[in-house]
């Protein structure tokens, strides 16, 4: 996994001056950083199957090749070597009549937004903290041009780089093990999108100055988070953990996330959904064992954290940065 696919995809894009930096980030990633598991995450990696499928659709779900498109064995094999890469958080995927039955049902997500932002055909996109890169695949399915997402997790990068050779190596799609922090400031995406990260970031403030920086004026962004009921100046700094989470640090009204959001210097900051995490969209699954919400949640009031906080409500909030 050297990445070059992804350097000679922007070379000639107006993220060419990405160039300057992500080599040596990514050099001194492979060399210094990555997780121990890596090596054998890549011999996983090898062994999946990289002829382009038959059939493939990213505009209503994400799903490559059809059960008939594999042997028996080989859809074993494949069902097999996918678990490797367990546990599968963001999806679901469907790859060659192997359901990724994931612990979100981030489709559910995507439905809750999509009506709200702007068209992705031909926009170059930015997903911060994208996870395994479901959200990825219904940017690329929406028309978006060119999808980037940014996450230092490298289990995410394994699994998004399965689904990737699956699909037969798409060009247009890009996950980089790195942080927001890590970026330079490209001033160069039509869309950039935040989901599931502002609550984990020490600077919410920080986080925002960075997001707008990958914005182009004019640029939208959407913001996805937890949030809490309350006016402009409520905000919960939880005493240590939040729903058995160690690295939450603050959670805004609504409100005062869009107070933020204006201080920060975006404009038409609006609210365009908010909803209560249930335990339908986020739950363990065959391929997610570990604890999930029902665990997360007082067994005697499921209104509330088993530290006592309110239950998990997520908010979508869309601005724009200044033209």
């Amino acid at each position: 996994m050297d990445f070059s696919d992804f350097f000679k995809r922007i070379a000639g894009s107006r993220l060419n001056h990405w160039l300057e930096t992500a080599p040596g980030q990514l050099a001194e990633w492979r060399k210094y950083h990555r997780n121990g598991q890596f090596p054998k995450w890549e011999k996983v990696l090898a062994k999946l199957p990289g002829a382009k499928p038959d059939y493939q659709d990213i505009q209503t779900r994400v799903a490559f090749g059809q059960p008939e498109e594999l042997s028996p064995g080989e859809q074993k094999k494949l069902h097999n070597l996918l678990m490797c890469l367990s546990p599968w958080r963001k999806g679901p995927f469907h790859l060659y009549g192997i359901h990724i039955d994931t612990e979100w049902r981030s489709d559910w997500k995507w439905d809750r937004l999509l009506p709200h932002i702007s068209p992705l055909k031909h926009r170059t996109v930015l997903d911060v903290g994208c996870g395994s890169g479901y959200h990825m695949w219904r940017m690329l399915g929406e028309g978006a041009e060119l999808v980037i997402g940014v996450d230092p997790s490298d289990l995410f990068l394994a699994q998004f780089e399965a689904v990737r050779k699956i699909a037969g190596g798409a060009e247009d799609i890009h996950l980089l093990p790195l942080g927001i922090q890590q970026l330079p400031a490209l001033h160069a995406f039509d869309t950039v999108f935040s989901m599931g990260v502002l609550y984990h970031r020490r600077s919410p403030i920080d986080h925002l100055l960075q997001l707008q920086d990958q914005l182009k004026p004019g640029g939208e962004l959407v913001l996805e988070t937890l949030v809490i009921e309350g006016d402009a100046n409520q905000v919960l700094v939880p005493e240590e953990r939040y729903g058995k989470m160690n690295n939450v640090w603050y959670l805004p009204s609504s409100a005062a996330l869009l107070l933020w959001l204006r201080k920060c210097g975006f404009e038409n900051a609006r609210v365009v959904d908010e909803a209560d995490t249930t335990l339908d969209e986020q739950r363990r699954t065959d391929w997610m064992t570990n604890e999930s919400l029902s665990d997360y949640l007082d067994p005697e009031d499921p209104g509330r954290t088993v530290e006592g906080y309110p239950a998990p409500k997520r908010a979508i909030i869309i601005a724009n940065k200044a033209g």
